[in-house]
This record gives C-alpha cells, sequence and structure tokens, in this order.
C-alpha cells in the first residue's frame, strides 16, 4: 500500500473513533465526511440544544502533497498525536491551524 493511501485510512480511522462519541447534550447529529477524490476529510456535528444551534467542525484535515495537513482539531487530546502514535512521522504532519511562521516552532511540517 502506498503512503498516501496509507494516511487515508488512518485519518478515516481517527475520525470514525471520534464520530463514536455523542455529544452530551440536545439533539444533535454527528457525520463523517471522507472525500477520497480531494483528499478532504472532516467530522462535523449539526442539530440544536433547547433554542441554541449547534453546527461546526470538529475535525478537518486534507493530504496535500503526500502530507497530512490538520486544518482544524477541536479535539482535547489532538488529532496529531493520534497519528504520531498510529505510526504518521511528524515531518508527514502539518498544523494547518498555526499561522506558517509558527508551524517551525512546532515540531512538525512547515509545509
Amino acid at each position: 500500500m502506498d503512503t498516501v493511501a496509507h494516511y487515508r485510512d488512518l485519518i478515516k480511522q481517527v475520525i470514525r473513533g471520534h464520530a463514536k462519541y455523542k455529544p452530551a447534550f440536545g439533539d444533535v447529529r454527528t457525520e463523517t465526511i471522507f472525500d477520497q477524490a480531494q483528499d478532504h476529510y472532516e467530522l462535523t456535528q449539526a442539530g440544536w440544544d433547547g433554542l441554541r444551534r449547534i453546527e461546526g467542525t470538529v475535525i478537518h484535515i486534507d493530504i496535500i502533497n503526500s502530507k497530512i495537513w490538520i486544518q482544524h482539531d477541536g479535539t482535547e487530546y489532538g488529532v496529531a498525536r493520534e497519528l504520531e502514535e498510529l505510526g504518521v512521522p511528524r515531518h508527514d504532519i502539518v498544523l494547518a491551524f498555526h499561522a506558517p511562521s509558527k508551524r517551525p516552532f512546532t515540531g512538525y511540517a512547515v509545509s
């Protein structure tokens, strides 16, 4: 299996793991979005908690130039850490939610 295909499988595994957890409040639907053709992967939530609208992205990851770009990470533990534990090297993970000028200080790939 090539590296990108392996990364796709790992990303889906991580997102599916988080999708198992349902919000403690309200009537909120959790959705996984896997677009392999464009290499976009997301976990989103939408619904209502009483009169309050709940809608947003929990995790957003792209594969760009054979690297994993974490665009948004709304998890407590950290998706990058989970991917590392599954064997993805730090030099193949970009914390895209950090400004490019800050990325050299993260210990992960810059681009």
